[in-house]
């Protein structure tokens, strides 16, 4: 067998949520993220939303025809289980836990670990969402 070296990946390119409605997440997004989105457009099959954060595209969408609104969401089912945004230190991320209190966004507040500290908390649709920098050293 032949082993064939795969070519360099420089990191993601963008992450897309489905969400329930456009109306109520692009605000909150708005609000989080601290900057309105750099693209609203209706590609035909759906609308997306997509906001730059640094190299990175996070986009929303809704699909107008087969939503299953009735099944909350959960990290257990196979696929998606968190997104998380990084910061450069602890001092950045006790300043994000500041702000989403002060949006009212409900979070589990700052939790270390060894690979580093995150600040998790939920979308309007509820996948989990999470600020993360590396450790101090």
């Amino acid at each position: 067998m032949t082993t064939i070296a795969p070519p360099t990946l420089s990191g993601l390119s963008h992450v897309a949520l489905t969400v329930s409605d456009l109306s109520i997440s692009v605000p909150w997004y708005e609000r989080v993220f601290g900057q309105p989105a750099v693209l609203d457009e209706d590609t035909g099959p759906f609308r997306h939303v997509v906001f730059a954060l640094g190299s990175t595209l996070f986009g929303l969408h809704p699909f107008p025809d087969g939503q299953i609104t009735d099944v909350p969401f959960t990290p257990r089912r196979v696929g998606l289980d968190h997104v998380s945004f990084a910061c450069a230190n602890r001092t950045e991320l006790e300043q994000w836990a500041a702000m989403l209190d002060a949006l009212g966004v409900q979070h589990g507040g700052v939790q270390d670990a060894g690979y580093g500290s995150g600040l998790s908390f939920k979308d309007p649709d509820g996948p989990p969402l999470e600020i993360s920098c590396p450790p101090a050293s």
